[in-house]
């Protein structure tokens, strides 16, 4: 970082999301097994490998790629010897099993047989999902005089709202984990601590790669600019100041929002933060179907509109005119500021209204499974 370097990684996995390797690898490359275990002798990205050497060898001369990939005979050659009908038996005539150290586990339940919830834990919290649960839903709040929370380009992945990766050591959710005795190098990742809302609500939009425009030219990460003050402060101290206020919160965004790999997080996390509504010019299919399983309004700009073209700088006053009879894909007008603009509702079926309309699909499933229906 100080010397302005931009770091590079090569990963054989199946997503090359930004900072998934480290938080400061800016460009990352997927690659097959082997190609990665060249690199990693080569070490650079910056090489030709099928005409420069990957290093030199014991004897002083330059080692090349082809002097040790593996001929297609040596290939089928291993398959032969270690891919076998037995291995895939073995693993699953013994797939119910667990082992020593799972099976002592102790296991305790509360007295009407419920998982007992440990407060103290750091992996696994009780969500407030079900938090003021009624038998019947209740019409959805307006959207009136909400703020941006986020203002943000094209692009934006899954992993750029919820990261999948290492808790970087400045982060709230390091912060959380610290104050309750968590060392830094017992952090583990964002994916591991899955299970526990606290921490996924303050990774939100933690990514490190994250560039939010409200933040100014330039700047990259989970920070935003609180509206009505004017500090700078991390995506999560902004949202539960606005929450706390009782400020409902936007996200706007570019292009194809949400995409790479379904994230159930990428919806829970959002809905969380309190954010209300994600205005996009387009979203990635899956992950607009999760925010209205979550509760979370998408609407779409109009082709050829965006927050560009309407001026919205990010730190006007939002209020959404959605309510009354509500059918999917309807149009639905926008107010920023002065610039009032007309949204599609990106709720695209009636079985999506349903879930809306129940406050997402976690509730509606409940409800109908307490009114006995077991089909929707």
């Amino acid at each position: 970082n100080a010397s302005g370097i931009m770091a590079g990684a090569v990963l054989s996995g199946n997503r090359n999301f930004e900072g998934r390797v480290h938080p400061d690898t800016m460009a990352n490359y997927l690659a097959s097994p082997p190609l990665v275990v060249a690199y990693a002798l080569a070490g650079t990205v910056n090489i030709d490998l099928t005409n420069e050497p990957l290093g030199t060898g014991s004897d002083g001369k330059p080692v090349f790629m082809a002097d040790l990939w593996p001929s297609r005979a040596e290939v089928d050659e291993l398959i032969r010897q270690h891919v076998t009908p037995a291995t895939f038996s073995q693993v699953y005539n013994n797939i119910l099993k667990g082992n020593a150290r799972w099976d002592s586990l102790p296991v305790t339940r509360s007295a009407d047989g419920r998982y007992a919830w440990d407060e103290e834990s750091t992996y696994i919290h009780q969500p407030p999902f079900f938090t003021g649960f009624t038998s019947t839903p209740s019409p959805h709040p307006p959207v009136q005089n909400a703020h941006c929370l986020l203002l943000l380009g094209d692009s934006i992945t899954t992993d750029h709202i919820s990261p999948a990766g290492s808790i970087h050591k400045a982060s709230a959710a390091a912060k959380y984990l610290l104050e309750r005795g968590v060392q830094k190098q017992d952090f583990n990742s964002y994916g591991a601590r899955r299970g526990n809302d606290l921490v996924m609500t303050r990774g939100t939009f933690a990514n490190t790669r994250l560039s939010n425009r409200l933040a100014g030219q330039g700047a990259t990460g989970p920070v935003t600019v609180h509206i009505p003050s004017g500090e700078m402060l991390s995506v999560y101290d902004a949202a539960m100041r606005y929450k706390a206020d009782g400020v409902p919160t936007v996200v706007i965004a570019g292009k194809e929002y949400g995409s790479g790999s379904s994230r159930d997080w990428a919806a829970k996390g959002p809905f969380l933060l309190g954010v209300r509504a994600v205005i996009a010019e387009s979203f990635e299919r899956i992950h607009r179907s999760n925010l209205v399983g979550m509760g979370v309004l998408p609407l779409c700009f109009k082709p050829g509109e965006s927050a560009t073209s309407h001026g919205i700088k990010g730190n006007e006053t939002i209020t959404i005119h959605f309510g009354g009879e509500v059918k999917p894909g309807q149009d639905v007008q926008v107010t920023v500021g002065e610039t009032m603009f007309t949204t599609t509702l990106r709720i695209d079926t009636d079985a999506e209204m349903g879930y809306f309309a129940h406050g997402g699909i976690l509730p509606y499933v409940v409800r109908k499974l307490a009114a006995g229906v077991t089909q929707a």
